[in-house]
C-alpha cells in the first residue's frame, strides 16, 4: 500500500461515503496529498494491534516496584505489577496505575525552554501554544548543554551543587563522580517522602546498632503473630506501600495458621488505624517513653524471652507511670499490651515515622526497635526484621538519602553566595518550609537550571529548563530499599519513544562530562546512559540470577526481559549478630515549636495516600481519586476532634486559617471523631501555584507552615509544630463521597472510636 494517497482516495477505502458527500461540497481541495503515518518507528517484532509487555519500574514513588506496561502500536495502554518482582510480586497502588496518567499528562514541558524572566512567573505561550507560568523561549538542547556546560567550566572551584529531591540510584551514580571531577561538595538527594516515613533515622540507626552502613531493615509482617505499629503506615504509605500491605494481608490471612493481630499507636485514626485490632490515640511525641513502659513490664514480669535478654537493660530505667501520664495511656492499659506482645511466639514493632519527626525521634525508635531484640526475633532468619544484604557492586549500591541538615547546608552555601550553576531535579520550593529560605537563597546563584518535566514552582527561579523524560521513557536502576532478605536492583528501560523533544538527565550529565572534559570526561566516559547501564549490569556477571550471567550480553537481556537482578534462592540473612543496643536509654519530653498559650494545638501532616507530598497533584486520576478515611479530593481539610470543634465555634465545612509560627494557610474544617483532642492533621500534597492546570490553585501546602527544625540526628522535625485555628466567617463544600450518617450518630451520642 502507497503512503501517498489523495483525501477522496483514503474516504473511499474507509468506506466513508456519507461522509465523502458532505465533505465534497466544502472548499477543501480534496486532491492534497497527506502522508499517513500509523506507526512512527515500528518495531520489527511488533504488528499493528499487537500487544507488547516491557518490564519497567515505577517511579511514583521511591519504593521501586516492578511494572509490566502493555504497549500497543507504540503507545504505552496499561500499567500492572510484575509478577516476577519480588518486592511486589505483581500489585501495585493507585500512584503506580496512575503513571500512564503523568506520561499523557497535557502540561508536560515538550522541548528544553530559556526562562526570559527568571523568577517573575509572567507567564507566556511556547511554540505549541502552551502557557506556561514561566516566560520561556524554546531553546535547542545542543545550545542548552553548550550553555549549561560554559557556566559550569567558568566556576569556582567547588560552586557547583546539585539537588535532587528523590533518590534515583541510576542518576546519582552519574552525578557524584561528575561532581568530584569538579572538586564539587557531593549532591543532595532529600527524598522528602522518605523524611516523612523516617528513612534516614531508621536507617542510620540500624546500621549504628548492627556495625554496618546505614540500611533499611525489612520488617517480616507476614510471618508476624502480632504487630505493634507506632505510626507505621502498613496498608497507606510508609517505606513500600504495596510490600508492607501485601505482607499485611498475608500476616491477616493466616500464613502462620492463625489470624495475626494489630495494635496500632496513631494520634489520629489513619487506614492502617482503621485495619487495626486496637488503635490507641497516643500523645504525639510519647511513642518513645511507651515502648519503653512495654519493655519494662516484659521484664518485670518475665514476659517471653525478656528477662534473660541482653537487651532488658535499655528498659531498666523506664517509668511506666510517667509513661502513662504522657501518653495518655492508662497504665492498666499498657500492662495488658505488654503481655499481649510478651505471649506471642513472632512479636513485631515497628516505628513510623511521626516518631522520628519528633525531638526525641533517635532515642524514640531505639526504644521500639529495641523491644523486637527483647523478645529474641531480631536479626536472625523469620525474625522481626532483617537487613538486606548489600549489592554485589558498588556501582549498583543503593544511595543514602540527605538529611535535611544537608539541605540547609547547601541553603546556607547559596545565602553566602558560594554557589555559581545549581542543577535541580524535582521541586525543593514546594517540598521545603517556607521558612528554610530556598528562595531567597536561589536567588543568589547566578545560573539555575531546572530539570523538572512540568513547569513547577522550582522550574520559575531557573534560567534553563531541560525536562528530563518520564520514567516509561526513561533507563534507570533503583536498588530496592528495604527489599526482603535477598539484595535486589530493579531495572528501569523505556516502554516508548519519547513523546517530546525532551531528554534524560542521566543523558544530560553525560553530555556535559564530555563537554567539559578533563577529569569529568575520564570519570564518566560513556556517551549515553545505555551504555553506562551495560557497563553496570555487567559487574553481575556470574551472579546468581534467573537468567544467564555467563557475559554481558546475557545480562543485558535477561536485565531487562526479567525486570532486574535478585538472586534465585533466598540469600544469608544479614546481619546474625546480637545488636549493639545502649546499655540504659532515658528518653527525653518531645518539645514543640511555638508557644502553647498561643498555639495550643500540635500539627500532624501527614502524607496523602494518592497525592504523596504533592508529586501525585498534577494527575487528574489521583486527584479524583478519595482519601480513604474522609473520601475527600480535590482540596485541603484539617481534621478536627468534635469536642474541639465546638470549644471553636468551628462547623462541618467551615474555612478556617491554620496558624503557625511560620505562616498560615487556609483549609475546609473536617469534624472528625478520630483525632486526638489536642491534635489538628492535614493532608500533605496540595496548594500548588504552579505544576500544570490539575495541580494549581487546588488548597493549599501544610509543608510551607512547618518549624524548619531539626532532630538531634539532622532530619526535619515536621511533628514538632504548634499550631491555632481561626474562623473566616464562611463554609465552602469539601468534595466528598462519604455517607455521613455514622459520623452523624457518633457526634449526637457522643461515642467515638478508641
Amino acid at each position: 500500500m502507497t503512503k501517498e494517497i489523495t483525501r477522496r482516495q483514503f474516504l473511499q477505502l474507509g468506506a466513508l461515503t456519507g461522509t465523502a458527500v458532505a465533505v465534497s461540497g466544502c472548499t477543501i481541495n480534496l486532491q492534497r496529498s497527506e502522508t499517513i503515518e500509523p506507526y512512527v518507528i515500528p518495531p520489527e517484532e511488533a504488528l499493528p494491534g499487537e500487544n507488547i509487555w516491557y518490564a519497567t519500574t515505577c517511579r511514583m514513588c521511591s519504593a521501586g516496584c516492578g511494572l509490566l506496561a502493555r504497549v500497543s502500536n507504540g503507545r504505552a495502554k496499561k500499567i500492572e505489577g510484575n509478577p516476577l518482582h519480588p518486592l511486589n510480586a505483581g500489585k501495585t497502588c493507585a500512584r503506580g496505575q496512575a503513571g500512564l496518567q503523568t506520561l499523557y499528562n497535557p502540561d508536560r514541558l515538550r522541548n528544553a525552554v530559556r526562562n526570559e524572566a527568571r523568577g517573575s512567573g509572567a507567564g507566556s505561550t511556547d511554540p505549541f501554544g502552551k502557557r506556561y507560568g514561566l516566560k520561556a523561549t524554546a531553546i535547542y538542547w545542543d545550545e542548552a548543554i553548550r550553555e549549561l556546560s560554559t557556566r559550569i567550566s567558568s566556576a569556582r572551584p567547588g560552586a557547583v551543587a546539585f539537588y535532587g529531591s528523590r533518590i534515583d540510584d541510576g542518576l546519582a551514580a552519574i552525578v557524584t563522580p561528575f561532581l568530584q571531577a569538579l572538586a564539587a561538595p557531593p549532591p543532595v538527594f532529600y527524598d522528602n517522602e522518605g523524611a516523612y516515613a523516617g528513612r534516614g533515622t531508621l536507617a542510620r540507626l540500624v546500621g549504628q546498632y548492627f556495625g554496618a552502613e546505614p540500611a533499611l531493615p525489612f520488617f517480616h509482617l507476614s510471618t508476624s503473630d502480632v504487630v505493634f505499629s507506632f505510626g507505621g503506615p502498613l496498608v497507606d504509605g510508609g517505606l513500600s506501600m504495596v510490600a508492607s500491605s501485601r505482607s499485611f494481608g498475608e500476616m491477616r490471612g493466616g500464613r502462620l495458621g492463625k489470624r495475626g493481630y494489630l495494635v496500632h499507636f496513631e494520634p489520629r485514626m489513619s487506614a492502617s488505624g482503621a485495619v487495626a485490632d486496637e488503635w490507641i490515640p497516643i500523645m504525639p511525641g510519647t511513642e518513645g517513653q511507651v515502648a519503653l513502659a512495654i519493655g519494662r513490664i516484659m521484664v518485670d514480669e518475665g514476659l517471653g524471652l525478656a528477662a534473660d535478654s541482653p537487651a532488658a537493660g535499655v528498659f531498666a530505667g523506664a517509668d511506666v507511670a510517667a509513661a502513662a501520664s504522657l501518653s495518655g495511656v492508662s497504665e492498666e492499659r499498657l500492662v495488658k499490651l505488654a503481655r499481649t506482645f510478651g505471649s506471642f511466639d513472632r512479636p513485631t514493632a515497628i516505628p513510623g515515622g511521626s516518631v522520628a519527626a519528633q525531638s526525641n525521634g533517635p532515642q524514640a525508635v531505639t526504644a521500639i526497635l529495641a523491644l523486637n531484640a527483647l523478645a529474641g526475633h531480631l536479626g536472625e532468619a523469620g525474625s522481626a526484621f532483617t537487613l538486606t544484604p548489600p549489592a554485589v557492586d558498588p556501582l549498583l549500591a543503593g544511595t543514602n538519602a540527605s538529611a535535611y541538615a544537608d539541605v540547609q547546608a547547601l541553603i546556607d552555601r547559596m545565602q553566602n553566595g558560594e554557589v555559581d550553576v545549581l542543577m535541580v531535579q524535582g521541586n525543593p520550593r514546594f517540598e521545603l518550609p517556607l521558612n528554610s529560605n530556598f528562595v531567597e537563597a536561589v536567588a543568589k546563584v547566578p545560573f539555575v537550571v531546572s530539570f523538572s518535566s512540568e513547569p513547577d514552582e522550582t522550574a520559575i527561579l531557573a534560567n534553563l529548563v531541560l525536562p528530563d523524560n518520564h520514567f516509561l521513557e526513561s533507563w534507570g536502576y533503583q536498588f530496592v530499599a528495604p527489599a526482603t532478605d535477598r539484595p535486589m536492583i530493579s531495572a528501569q528501560q523505556p516502554v516508548v519513544t519519547p513523546l517530546y523533544d525532551t531528554r534524560a538527565t542521566t543523558d544530560v550529565i553525560l553530555a556535559l562530562a564530555q563537554a567539559v572534559g578533563g577529569a569529568a570526561a575520564t570519570a564518566l566516559p560513556w556517551p549515553n546512559t545505555v551504555e553506562f547501564l551495560k557497563a553496570a549490569v555487567a559487574k553481575l556477571s556470574g551472579q546468581d540470577a534467573a537468567f544467564d550471567t555467563a557475559n554481558g550480553d546475557t545480562i543485558w537481556a535477561g536485565w531487562r526481559q526479567l525486570g532486574g537482578w535478585w538472586p534465585n534462592v533466598e540469600a544469608p540473612v544479614f546481619p546474625s549478630t546480637t545488636p549493639l543496643l545502649p546499655p540504659s536509654l532515658t528518653i527525653a519530653p518531645a518539645t514543640y515549636d511555638g508557644n502553647p498559650e498561643q498555639y495550643p494545638l500540635l500539627l500532624y501532616p501527614y502524607p496523602s495516600v494518592t497525592l504523596g507530598d504533592g508529586r501525585g497533584a498534577a494527575s487528574s486520576w489521583l486527584q479524583e481519586a478519595p482519601d480513604p478515611m474522609t473520601t475527600a479530593s480535590w482540596d485541603t481539610w484539617v481534621e478536627i476532634n468534635p469536642e474541639t470543634a465546638k470549644g471553636l465555634g468551628v462547623a462541618m465545612d467551615d474555612v478556617v486559617k491554620v496558624i503557625s509560627p511560620h505562616g498560615e494557610i487556609t483549609a475546609i474544617a473536617y469534624v472528625y471523631p478520630a483525632i486526638r483532642p489536642d491534635v489538628v492533621a492535614v493532608p500533605l500534597g496540595q496548594g500548588h501555584f504552579e505544576y500544570g492546570r490539575f495541580a494549581k490553585d487546588h488548597g493549599a501546602n501544610v509543608a510551607a507552615i512547618l518549624a524548619p527544625i531539626t532532630t538531634p540526628d539532622g532530619e526535619l522535625a515536621w511533628g514538632a509544630t504548634r499550631v491555632r485555628i481561626e474562623k473566616l466567617g464562611r463554609s465552602r463544600k469539601l468534595p466528598r463521597i462519604e455517607n455521613n450518617v455514622g459520623v452523624d450518630a457518633a457526634n449526637e451520642y457522643g461515642v467515638f472510636p478508641g
